[in-house]
């Protein structure tokens, strides 16, 4: 990839000078303290982006009433001059990379349900909104639901006092963020927020001077502008996040709505427009489709009418790649790209692209790990990166000059051999199969993200000192012979066959059965066909649209998988369900069915909203609380959560449940007297997070 010059180059926002076009934009991390105050946990997450290269970061939703509008633990507050002394911390700490801040003033207004739970505070709103209706709550696991009050929140519907209350919230809270040494502000008029649900016509029928017509509906929005600019002077930068669109939401914002209100608030004295949407928050698949799209540019034909309508510089987001990202900048569409999602994988992708090293950055798989941890109110993390939210517990590693071993090259053993290598050891890492990545080669057929990640690691361990040795079986007597100072197993879990009826029949595929077919490891031809005929039709589908080469992916991968047409998959949790995905884009009819009353378990939430309606719009079958599953010769029958028994015919079943710690090796190990560490699904499934941040956790242990 060529140097991204454009995105690289420097930019102004008012009187703000920006060393780069690459903005971190503003999220929901949960890592200051739960009274607000900002922290040592706060401090380093963003002071690793400023590190990293940065131009400017934007901070997360910083509360001007706070506890009134909080809409997660542990958010940021600036309602007091209480907090002054952690925000003067932060600007101060990123202020020594060269970096500039801005904070994000806000309101939750109707969306602030953590402030009810919480604080027992009302939900500001214009007045009483449409009921929700959808599926978004269908899609959540048990668990997830445990930190929920369930309690109904009360709404307070705003008079003139309380209107007139919320602007000088955001006029305090302005010169709280001058005074604190922010470089500049931006206003959160999008997602729902308070603003934003009085600009938005279906959660606004007011019918006094701030309902009806949009100049009345922004009323609210230009007074706060107006009381911010009052505070801060006319020199100081300050921009509105607008939402272009409110997808799924009958009667709600629209772009041409959106270019007449970014027309409104350059008028009234903005110095940016940051171009954003929002959806129905109702249905659950809409979740990835609006601010945070799983779509590549999905924001982008937005984001270039309303710079087109305007004379202020406009901020673009939403899952833009560098290199589209640079033309864009170039052919005038935006003129910065706030970065949320690849920014939490690296945080020095700036200065990586500055330095001509792109192949270093790591890559983000749009998992939704960082996005799902909002909606179970956890703190922030990332699939990827395990240090991304917990910057302040990284310590400077001190066993160097050591040799250990890591035996398996799967994502959890890669991860922690580079890291002890990087720190100066002399590693070796031994991996039975031929070829480095274990169950993330699967994972990268299921799901084409991953294969970046894949490629990451593996040349990541490439170019390290790590001396891998393929085709070679850990045993005692080779351990002994590398006289490691200690040893990390990474071999993966154990994949039994469950103990269903007719799991014995020659039609029954187990999950390691698949493994073995997926990647060819039954003979050199399907071996042949596996790796070059699939991976060909998928990358000819993903370059140039995958519905025009269905087909050719369907006859492609027809001709190597002995699978029938109609297929059961038993066990629906996130290995299941992305092999459901893969074979129905593959020609199948495919069912699944789940002991389990809900599935998805192992996808994050907002990927599990997403791909569970995507499998029920594309006629696959999920049957979640089954029982009394059997297998037969040509079908395979269950009990519904009802009650009531169906049969599905099944040319073929796949069994992907059994998954379970192994730990056997590194028990007999250490019975042999070797020091061990145990990462990754070894100790039970974890996935590529748990695999990652394990090796990680492991690699720190032994440098420690």
């Amino acid at each position: 990839m060529a140097k991204p010059a454009h995105l690289l180059s420097a930019g102004r926002i008012g009187s703000l000078e920006l060393r780069n076009r690459i903005i971190v934009t503003a999220m929901g991390v949960s890592l200051s303290e739960a009274d607000g105050h900002v922290g040592e946990r706060l401090l380093a997450y963003h002071e690793a982006h400023a590190r990293g290269g940065a131009g400017l970061i934007i901070t997360g939703v910083a509360g001007v009433a706070w506890p009134v509008g909080a809409v997660q633990p542990n958010q940021t507050a600036i309602s007091d001059d209480r907090f002054l002394p952690g925000l003067q911390a932060l600007t101060e700490r990123v202020h020594r990379h060269g970096a500039k801040i801005a904070v994000q003033l806000h309101h939750g207004g109707l969306v602030a349900g953590y402030s009810s739970d919480a604080f027992d505070q009302e939900l500001w709103a214009p007045c009483y909104p449409p009921p929700m209706q959808g599926d978004f709550i269908d899609y959540f696991l048990p668990e997830e639901m445990a930190g929920f009050s369930g309690k109904m929140p009360k709404l307070r519907l705003l008079d003139q006092a309380d209107i007139d209350l919320v602007v000088s919230q955001f006029g305090a809270a302005a010169a709280r963020a001058k005074a604190a040494g922010f470089d500049a502000i931006e206003i959160h008029g999008g997602h729902g927020y308070l603003l934003s649900s009085f600009m938005s016509p279906k959660t606004n029928s007011r019918t006094d001077e701030y309902g009806g017509p949009l100049e009345n509906r922004a009323r609210l929005l230009l007074r706060v502008i107006g009381a911010v600019r009052d505070a801060v002077g006319a020199d100081f930068p300050v921009w509105v996040k607008l939402d272009s669109i409110e997808v799924g939401k009958d009667g709600g914002i629209t772009l041409d709505l959106a270019i007449e209100a970014a027309r409104l608030v350059e008028a009234a004295g903005v110095d940016a427009i940051t171009v954003s949407a929002y959806h129905d928050t109702g249905k659950g698949k809409l979740h990835s489709a609006s601010n945070i799209p799983h779509e590549p540019e999905t924001n982008v034909p937005a984001a270039a009418a309303i710079k087109a309508a305007v004379k202020v510089p406009v901020i673009a987001s939403g899952r833009v790649e560098v290199e589209a990202a640079d033309a864009h900048i170039a052919g005038g569409k935006y003129d910065f790209l706030a970065m949320g999602r690849k920014l939490l994988a690296d945080p020095a992708l700036p200065e990586k692209l500055a330095g001509n090293a792109p192949e270093m950055i790591r890559p983000c798989i749009y998992c939704y790990t960082c996005v799902s941890t909002a909606y179970v109110r956890q703190p922030l993390r990332c699939a990827v990166n395990p240090e991304t939210g917990f910057e302040c517990e990284q310590v400077e590693p001190k066993g160097t000059g050591k040799h250990f071993v890591v035996i398996g090259g799967g994502p959890g053993g890669m991860e922690a051999a580079c890291r002890l290598a990087d720190a100066g050891n002399r590693v070796t890492l031994l991996e039975k199969g031929s070829r480095l990545g274990g169950t993330l080669r699967i994972a990268s057929l299921a799901y084409p993200a991953n294969e970046r990640l894949l490629d990451w690691l593996t040349e990541r361990v490439t170019r390290s000192s790590v001396a891998v040795r393929l085709n070679t079986e850990a045993s005692e007597a080779l351990l002994r012979s590398l006289a490691p100072d200690a040893v990390i197993v990474a071999t993966g879990a154990r994949r039994d066959m469950p103990a269903l009826p007719g799991n014995d029949l020659p039609h029954v595929f187990s999950g390691e059965d698949m493994r073995r077919m997926l990647l060819g490891e039954n003979s050199d031809e399907l071996k042949r066909k596996t790796g070059l005929m699939t991976r060909l039709a998928t990358r000819v589908g993903a370059a140039t649209g995958l519905t025009a080469n269905l087909d050719f992916v369907r006859n492609a991968t027809k001709a190597w998988m002995p699978l029938g047409d109609n297929i059961v998959i038993v066990g629906g949790e996130l290995v299941g369900i992305e092999l459901a995905e893969f074979l129905h884009e593959r020609g199948r009819k495919v069912s699944v069915i789940e002991p389990a009353p809900r599935l998805g378990k192992g996808l994050l939430l907002v990927r599990r909203m997403r791909i569970l309606a995507e499998l029920k719009e594309h006629g696959v079958a999920l049957h979640g609380g089954a029982q009394d599953i059997a297998i037969g010769a040509d079908a395979v029958s269950f009990t519904d959560a009802k009650g009531e028994a169906h049969s599905i015919a099944a040319d073929h079943v796949i069994v992907a449940m059994g998954a379970e710690a192994d730990t056997a090796l590194a028990e007999h190990l250490r019975a042999a007297g070797f020091t061990v560490e145990t990462v990754g699904d070894c100790n039970g499934v974890g996935y590529i997070e748990g695999a990652i941040r394990g090796g990680a956790d492991a690699a720190q242990r032994l440098l420690a």
